[in-house]
Formats: C-alpha cells, sequence, structure tokens
C-alpha cells in the first residue's frame, strides 16, 4: 500500500486528524484524541501501527511474517505491519477499520463521532 493511498484511507474515518506529537517521522492518526494508527513516514518499507484486539492481534501475527508486536507499544494490544506488499489492501484496511473501532468503543459515548 502506497503512503498516499493509506493517508487518504485512515483520514476518511469519521473525525480523524493527523498530528506529529513525537518527531518529525512518526505521522499519527487520532480519533476524538486518541491515537488509532501510528505511520513511521520515513521507514521503506512503510511500518504502520494498529490497535487490535489481543487474540486477533495474535493470530494476525501468527499468519503474517510482516506483522509484528508493536514497536514501542503495549505488545498485547498493539501491531505494527510492515507495507511490504505481502498483505493485501484489504486486509490492512480491515485492520484500520478495527483499530479505529477498538478507539472508538473506548471512548466514553459524547466523544464518540458516530
Amino acid at each position: 500500500m502506497k503512503f498516499n493511498v493509506l493517508k487518504s484511507y485512515l483520514l476518511k474515518k469519521t473525525g480523524a486528524t493527523e498530528e506529529f506529537p513525537f518527531d518529525t517521522e512518526t505521522l499519527v492518526f487520532k480519533v476524538s484524541g486518541k491515537m488509532f494508527a501510528l505511520v513511521g513516514i520515513n521507514d521503506n518499507p512503510l511500518r504502520l501501527n494498529l490497535k487490535g484486539d489481543p487474540g486477533k492481534a495474535e493470530v494476525l501475527r501468527e499468519l503474517y511474517s510482516s506483522i509484528l508486536p508493536g514497536y514501542h507499544m503495549n505488545k498485547c494490544h498493539w501491531n505494527t505491519v510492515i507495507l511490504d506488499g505481502s498483505i493485501d489492501d484489504s486486509e490492512i484496511q480491515s485492520m484500520i477499520d478495527d483499530s479505529y473501532n477498538l478507539v472508538v468503543k473506548g471512548l466514553p459515548k459524547a466523544k464518540r463521532p458516530i
């Protein structure tokens, strides 16, 4: 998945914003102030951190060698996805959807964008 396609998909999520809160290399996507995706914009190939259900996150790591425990994140809840072309875009989009939905579900009802 190319960076522009990835960024566009992430920003299409209701209430999604982007910022560089840590450094100039890690682009963070948030909903209501909570992170749901991080992209290492200078990584080649790109690396994408996504939140996931702990059980499903572990299964994805077993299925794909390009999915690792989340770099600098809670490894139970976050995965790092190496965008090297080995995973279909539709699967990556599904993981993005799951991450976004988990974060939104954890928000107080008054802060949920949907």
